[in-house]
């Protein structure tokens, strides 16, 4: 089954931070967006976490002891270096347990302004079974991201896949 959740087509500050990536002039500002990425991830992180299972447990308090709801499974977070480092680190912040996956991809150009997508490294934990959450900020024509999920899926299955991204093209 898939689920697209358009976190922009809802008014929230993750619209702010999308405006300001997209914007000319505040591209030049590196630090402001690598911050801005990064805090788009921690949003999307947490619209992830509404979607995972989770358990109950009891906390020792002060005061005795609670019922707490925590994650059942922590996800592995799989990024497409380096664009996607910010990203990453957002989800991180989020999933501050979870393992991590790192893809090399880049565009090799050929000399009739074609191109291809080309993985060059590639570290992974055992996916078997586990949610992977596979981060691209920029999806213009996909190939990277299937590229790199056929990649990942070809050594272990998750049991299941959320795509991120901060701006897509149709």
């Amino acid at each position: 089954m898939v689920h697209v959740n358009h976190i922009a087509k809802n008014n929230s500050v993750f619209s702010n931070f999308l405006a300001e990536i997209r914007d000319v002039k505040q591209q030049k500002d590196s630090m402001r967006f690598r911050r801005n990425l990064e805090r788009m991830g921690e949003i999307m992180a947490y619209e992830i976490s509404k979607t995972l299972e989770y358990q109950t447990v009891e906390t020792e308090t002060p005061l005795g002891t609670a019922q707490t709801s925590v994650l059942k499974e922590q996800p592995v977070i799989a990024t497409i270096l380096r664009a996607g480092l910010p990203l990453h680190i957002g989800i991180l912040n989020m999933f501050d347990k979870a393992e991590n996956a790192f893809i090399g991809a880049y565009r090799r150009h050929h000399k009739n302004n074609t191109f291809d997508v080309a993985l060059e490294y590639l570290a992974s934990p055992d996916l078997e079974n586990k949610i992977l959450i596979l981060c691209d900020p920029m999806l213009a024509s996909g190939s990277s991201l299937l590229l790199t999920y056929n990649s990942l899926i070809s050594r272990s299955k998750p049991r299941h896949t959320h795509i991120v991204s901060a701006v897509a093209s149709q």
